[in-house]
Parts: structure tokens; sequence; C-alpha cells
């Protein structure tokens, strides 16, 4: 048994030593001249490290001693539904107290509100070492993204009012969205938000179904503010906190993620606060939310998988069978190789995003406070659009990948997998909502492929391919750098069928898979001039992925849709 899910984890902390933390300090940190005002601000680079570093390895441990040895008994009691009140499992409650005595409830928030100041790469190391050893848990620890979006849009007064009771735990955060009659398709939402002109006051009513954490003292709602419309330019967000008119009717009976309870709720005349200006709930808020939600989602799956494939591992170096451990036998070692190669691969891609995040929102709240450089306001943009497609991109792979190392998980231990006395059921089961809630991997390509189709990566790619490698790995970036006009020219076959939405919508998938393939393993090599060791990564990855990609381009290139008359067979 680990005693500290940082300290055991050699490539998350090659992540954290490597992750290029310098310019978002010296943004997050105003030159380092917050100490004059806040103390336990650090005053250099290494003492942010230092701070960073040191957070991590507390939330390592409390991962392993305190969370993951609840996650059996907290899957196994689930969240309940009494009097219109959700208790969660005793285990959930042990653990959110010691987030709270630990001070791990603001993350991100800057000092102003109590908050760490800690980058958000740093709160993604979190989240999956978190998830890691409860995913569950990762849904509650993960929405402090709803105080970050309260900082963001909301109000001096509301950030006064309700960010110190964040940063402290007293209040909790869920973002309540989606409706029985309106899922991914978030225009359609029908709540009303009515103003009343004598109070000067907003009102909400309607449904909301499958909010994680619903239960919460703090929501933040899409809710239709304009009559007469039926589109997403008529919803506006809303600060609602819990009071007798929200009232929670139901709660579902789900495959996984038990710790966490997800709601129906019912407005009935609920006093709200709008957030921000009206109209640009879903167009701007809601899509900020998302990006938040993706990264977290992304870091989640890297968790469960890192779980599920740890799991798988240690089991098949203790099982004999045929006088020797199954990790000995060729099919079993091969599919450890996989896994492990997926998850490091998933990995490299989660921190190369929430590094261009971290710049994102670190130019964007210097300029908000009037501090930013001119260099400064132009890079919001520039980092915007990376995040943009980054981000779908990253929880697109990441929960496919998470889903396959769990299920492959299960098939390493056996007919014993599938028992619920060993923990690769519970990581299967977990696994199994990653690719589907904060967005589908369908919608995640939606989200990327116009960023895609830009070449909205191209520098960074045209960065990563002039890096000064030698030997195997020079030989290996070009292997890499030659497939890049393959999906050039898959772009450019689907451009020539404009016209035709169906073509398009089937193509983009195999484009953005291509795209990713590419990212990811030039990272992967790109890691060689840190540590040689990583070229065995690397050349696994090749193997592995490049012959996928060929065969996505070849989907494209032979325009292969799929045949829609087997369906009536």
């Amino acid at each position: 048994m680990s005693n500290n899910f940082f300290l055991d984890n050699s490539d998350l902390q090659f992540r954290f030593d490597n992750a290029e933390l310098a310019e978002i300090f010296r943004l997050k940190e105003d030159d380092y001249t917050q100490k004059a005002m806040f103390p336990e601000a650090p005053a250099s680079l290494k003492e942010a490290l230092d701070v960073a570093r040191k957070r991590l390895e507390e939330a390592g441990a409390l991962s392993a001693e305190v969370f993951e040895p609840h996650g059996t008994q907290v899957d196994r009691d689930n969240v309940h539904l009494a009097g219109g009140h959700v208790d969660y499992p005793f285990g959930t409650q042990e653990n959110l107290a010691a987030i709270r005595e630990h001070g791990l409830c603001g993350v991100t928030l800057p000092r102003k509100y109590n908050g760490l100041n800690l980058p958000t790469t740093v709160y993604s190391m979190m989240t999956e070492m978190v998830s890691r050893a409860d995913a569950s848990l990762q849904n509650l620890f993960g929405l402090q993204s709803i105080a970050e979006t309260l900082y963001r849009f909301g109000s001096d007064e509301q950030r006064d009012r309700m960010l110190p009771r964040f940063a402290s735990g007293d209040v909790d955060g869920a973002m309540a969205l989606t409706e029985p009659e309106a899922g991914s398709d978030l225009q359609s939402v029908q709540t009303r938000a009515t103003f009343d002109p004598e109070t000067g006051k907003w009102f909400i009513n309607g449904k909301k179904r499958f909010i994680t954490n619903g239960r919460a003292k703090a929501l933040l709602v899409l809710a239709r503010s304009e009559e007469g419309t039926t589109d997403g330019r008529g919803l506006s967000m809303f600060l609602v906190e819990a009071c007798p008119q929200l009232k929670i009717s139901g709660i579902e009976d789900k495959l996984g993620i038990h710790g966490s309870p997800t709601c129906e709720l019912t407005f009935d005349n609920v006093p709200a606060e709008l957030v921000g200006s009206r109209k640009m709930g879903l167009i701007r808020y809601v899509m900020s939310l998302m990006n938040g939600a993706r990264l977290a989602i992304a870091s989640q799956a890297v968790g469960i998988a890192e779980a599920a494939y740890r799991c798988a591992s240690d089991y098949a170096a203790s099982r004999r069978q045929f006088g020797k451990s199954i990790n000995q036998i060729g099919a079993v070692s091969a599919m450890l190789v996989k896994m492990r190669t997926a998850v490091l691969a998933g990995r490299a891609l989660l921190y190369e995003t929430s590094r261009v995040v971290d710049l994102r929102d670190a130019c964007e709240d210097r300029v908000r406070r009037g501090v930013a450089a001119d260099d400064e306001r132009l890079k919001v943009k520039e980092y915007g659009r990376l995040a943009d497609v980054l981000t779908p991109m990253t929880k697109a792979f990441n929960t496919e990948m998470c889903n396959k190392v769990a299920y492959d998980g299960i098939q390493v231990h056996g007919g014993k997998g599938y028992m619920r006395d060993h923990l690769a059921e519970r990581y299967f089961r977990d696994a199994r909502i990653t690719n589907i809630y904060e967005g589908t991997t369908q919608l995640q390509v939606v989200a990327a492929i116009a960023g895609v189709k830009k070449r909205t990566l191209v520098p960074r790619l045209d960065e990563l391919s002039a890096l000064p490698l030698e030997g195997k790995a020079a030989e290996l970036m070009q292997r890499f750098n030659a497939e890049r006009p393959k999906v050039e020219e898959a772009i450019a076959i689907v451009d020539q069928h404009n016209d035709n939405v169906l073509f398009f919508d089937q193509m983009a998938y195999h484009i953005v898979r291509m795209e990713t393939i590419i990212l990811i393993g030039m990272l992967l090599t790109r890691d060689c001039m840190i540590s040689q060791e990583r070229l065995s990564v690397a050349q696994e990855f090749a193997a592995e992925y490049l012959p996928e990609f060929e065969m996505n381009y070849l989907i494209v290139k032979n325009q292969q849709l799929p045949d829609t008359s087997i369906l009536a067979i």
C-alpha cells in the first residue's frame, strides 16, 4: 500500500518538474509583488515551486491514507435521499472534512479571498490523485470551478460575499444546466428566470436533471431570462443559494461514482442573482464552465486509469498460473504495456492542456485587474484559441483511454475482476461515465474540429518538430512530423463536402483523432530531451498509435461512410 499518491508516481513528478510553470507563476504572483500584501506569498519562483510541491505531497498523502481506504465502502454505502435531503456516505463526509481541514477548498482562488492562488496545472494534479483514490470524491473536490467562474464573471459584491466561503469549505458548488428535455442541447433550456420590478429581484421556476452534487449550498443555474426567445441568446446565468423553494425531487441510481449525488432539482420561485450580463449565460459563461469541466474530467480519467493499471499490474505480478506469474505470459504482458503507454500518453496531453489554460487564465485575470502588459493582452486570444481546441481534445482522448484501460484491467484479473471483492470492477464502473458527462466524446469532437480545421495547433507542432533532438528521438520526431500532411489532406477532403453535414460529422472524429495522435507523439518525443528513459514511451506510443492514425486517414481518404442500410437488416 502506498502512503502518498504523488511520491509514488514518478511520471506525475516528472510532469510537475517539467511543467514550464515559470511564466505562469510570474503572472499569477504579479512578478512576486504579492508578498507585500500577503506574507504567505512566495518571493521567487523557487519558493512558489516549493509551496506547490508541498501542497501536492499533502494532497498525495490525503489521497493515499484517507480517501483511498474509504473508497470501497463509499461505493457500497451510496448516497441517500430522505425528506428532501441528500446524505453523503460516512466515508465521503470524512473525506470532505479532511479537505477542509487541510485548506484545499480554494486551490486556484486568489489570496484576497483566502485561496491558495495555485495554477490550474497543480489543481489538475491534485484532481488526478483524488480520482485515483475515489473517483466520486473528485466530483465534489473538482467543483471548485464554480467558485472560479464566480471570480471571473461575478460582481465585486458576489466575489466578496461568496468566494471566502468557498475557500473555507463552508460553501460547496454545483452547476445546474441540464434539464429533462434539454440534455446536451443547452440552447433548448426552458427553466425560467423572471425579474420582479417591485422587489428588484430575480426568481427561477423549472426543473433541472442530472445535476452533479445538486445538494450544494451554491448553484450556478442556466435559465431563460428573455421572454419570447427559444435559442441560446435568451439564456442568462444565475447564482442560487440553497433555500426551501429549491427542492431535491430525486437522485439517480447510478452504475458508478456512488459517493457523488446526481440530483433532480425543482425550482419553485427560487430567489436568484444575475451573474454577469443578461443573454451571455450560454454563449460565454457556460462555455467557460465547460472548459473547466472538460479539464477536470480529463484529470479524473487519468486518475482512474492510473488506479486501474496499478491494480492490474499488481495482480498480474502476484497471480501465478502455469508455474509463473501471469505478467510473464506474453499476452498479459502486452496488455499491461499498452495500458501503461495509454496512461502516460493521456497524462502528457493533460498537462500540456493545463499549461495553456493556466497561461490564458493568468493573462485574462491580469487584463481584468488592469495590470496586464500589452503582450499579455494579445496573448489572451492566442491562448484562448489553443484552450478551446485542447480541452475537448484532451477530454475525448483521456476518457476513451480511461474506459479502455479499466476494461483491460478486468481482463487481466480474469473472472476475479468481475467480482465485487476486487477493485477492478469499481474502476470499470466509475470510468464509464467519464466519456459521457460534461459532454460526450462525440460532442468533444464537435467542439474541437473547428480549431483543428483552422490549424490552431500548427505553431505548437512546428515548435515541437524543430526541437534539437538527437539519434533515435530525432528520427521518431521526424516520423510524427512526416504524417502531418495527411491531416491537411483529410481536412481538404472534408472541405470539398461543405454542403454535406452528415459527411462532415462522420469524418470529424477521424480528423480530430489524427491531430491528437500527432500532438501526443510529439510531446512524448520531446520528453527525450529531458530523459533518455522516455524514448521507450515515445517509441511504444508510435508503435501502438501510428497504425491507428493511418486507419483514420484512410477512412477519410476513401470517404468511407458507415452504410446505414445495415440498420434495416
